[in-house]
């Protein structure tokens, strides 16, 4: 372990720039991580975070400027490159072979030259094992992944990162998808790992988190670093503010809710997709009306999702009404006609085609009506397109707001906002919203949920919202409910214990 005495930093970023194209990722950007410390990086979406750490972790190379690691300059050509160095990265989107064992994902990555002709599993249970004992990240080294909880889960990436020897821990996103106990339990991990002497960057949009751990912070604000230093004396407020640069009026307040209903659900099978499966589920929602569903990630939220978008098909003997209207006898186009937006959970794989430009996806949904109302038959006017698309990209702050680029070049928090200005702009009759501010930054985040609380306020829409953010569900919701095991259950109105729900979450 370094010297934890020494004034050299773990980590340095000096004058560190990125471009892609036209659009300026990193414009000189500095960062300096003290060892042992654990240490957040903030800034709104497009800011540059995500790119500063894919440069550190090796991902992509520098315009300019330089990168050290205790000390040492560091020219990462890849990943490997910064493991050697004692640089690991946790990822938001687990990266992970699921039908391998914890032992077997520990060791992969791993140089050839170091697993020899066999694979020795012994080996590498033991070395699970070892791990953790020291970390208290306990784990079955014999366990599938495919059978591990969320959280169990984001501790064998942990585990990974440290077995390759990785003294600087760069954790991106670490609790989007743990519920409240699982989060106190990384916590605790952290700070056992911070007091071992490793050091950790935390890429976080939840001020909260920042403040319950870090000891420092480092502001990124369109690729500039606009602030770097100990967070004593610091508020939530004066941080948001550093991000945005300046203040923002979100009106929050919650929608009238008591209208018809618009849309219910009884006897809602749905086989497993990626989690438990959905049982015997039945809700009703009002017009006006927002029920927020919690759960951790796997409990039935994907089985939901996909039998209302129409991306799954129920068991036999389910119901599902919309306005009346049988819903399961409509397609996916049909449904969208008949007013209900969807924002998936995974805006890359459901919400976005990549390689289409903004434009085009902003008309994914309007392109397959009839009459087409950009073109004629199959063709698109183009012109009439990038018109409509400019205003609505500056209205939902894409960043930047270039009608012609692939969405795939956009950070994943402006990628999002794509999918919510193409569905709600629609003025639908009922939003389907699962994780809508995923990747999100403070503002951000903090304009969808007005934006959701005005559709259901003014435009009377009935809003579904599935989150794996309590804070997110217990802000917006009139009603909540809990998926637990694939089993949904009322938990309450407005005003219901997080604690409550929280437990309601994961079993207890």
């Amino acid at each position: 372990m370094p010297d934890l005495a020494s004034s050299i930093p773990a980590l340095a970023c000096r004058g560190v720039s990125k471009s892609f194209g036209s659009n300026r990722a990193l414009d000189a950007a500095e960062l300096s991580v003290a060892a042992g410390s654990i240490h957040a990086l903030v800034g709104e979406n497009g800011a540059g975070k995500s790119t500063l750490m894919n440069i550190v972790s090796g991902l992509l190379r520098p315009d300019a400027g330089s990168v050290e690691v205790f000390g040492a300059a560091a020219r990462f050509a890849s990943p490997l490159d910064a493991v050697a160095a004692g640089v690991g990265m946790v990822h938001q989107h687990f990266l992970l072979a699921e039908a391998f064992t914890v032992a077997e994902n520990v060791a992969l990555g791993r140089r050839a030259s170091s697993l020899g002709l066999r694979f020795d599993s012994k080996r590498y249970e033991a070395e699970v094992e070892k791990l953790s004992e020291e970390t208290g990240l306990s784990v079955d080294p014999r366990a599938r992944v495919e059978d591990l909880s969320v959280g169990l889960r984001q501790r064998v990436e942990i585990l990974k990162a440290l077995a390759r020897g990785a003294r600087i821990l760069l954790l991106d996103e670490p609790t989007a998808v743990l519920a409240p106990p699982e989060v106190q339990a990384l916590f605790t991990t952290l700070e056992r790992l911070r007091a071992a002497g490793r050091t950790i960057v935390l890429i976080t949009h939840k001020l909260d988190e920042v403040f319950a751990l870090a000891s420092d912070v480092t502001v990124l604000r369109r690729g500039k670093t606009v602030f770097a230093g100990p967070l004593t004396g610091f508020t939530a407020e004066d941080l948001a503010r550093k991000m945005v640069g300046e203040a923002r009026e979100i009106n929050a307040e919650r929608p009238v809710s008591g209208g018809e209903i618009i849309l219910e659900a009884k006897a809602l099978s749905v086989p497993a997709a990626s989690g438990t499966g959905l049982h015997d589920a039945a809700f009703a929602l009002c017009t006006g009306e927002i029920l927020g569903i919690a759960g951790v990630e796997g409990n039935g939220q994907d089985e939901l999702a996909g039998a209302i978008a129409g991306t799954l098909r129920p068991a036999p003997g389910a119901q599902l009404r919309l306005a009346g209207a049988d819903l399961l006898a409509m397609n996916i186009r049909r449904r969208a006609e008949a007013g209900i937006a969807y924002i998936p959970s995974d805006r890359q794989r459901e919400g976005l085609v990549l390689e289409f430009s903004l434009a085009e996806n902003l008309i994914l949904r309007e392109a397959f009506a009839r009459p087409n109302p950009f073109g004629r038959g199959p063709l698109i006017d183009r012109h009439r397109v990038s018109a409509m698309a400019g205003p609505k990209l500056a209205d939902y702050e894409v960043r930047p707001p270039d009608p012609v680029l692939p969405a795939g070049s956009l950070s994943g928090g402006n990628q999002q906002k794509v999918v919510i200005a193409r569905e709600l702009s629609r003025h639908p009759k009922v939003i389907l919203a699962c994780n809508p501010t995923r990747g999100l930054d403070v503002a951000a985040a903090a304009s969808v949920h007005a934006r959701l609380l005005d559709a259901a306020r003014k435009d009377r829409a009935a809003v579904l919202l599935i989150s794996s953010d309590l804070d997110e569900v217990l802000r917006l919701s009139d009603r909540v409910a809990v998926l637990y095991n694939g089993r949904l259950k009322e938990a309450g109105v407005r005003g219901v214990g997080k604690e409550e729900i929280g437990r309601a979450m994961v079993g207890a």
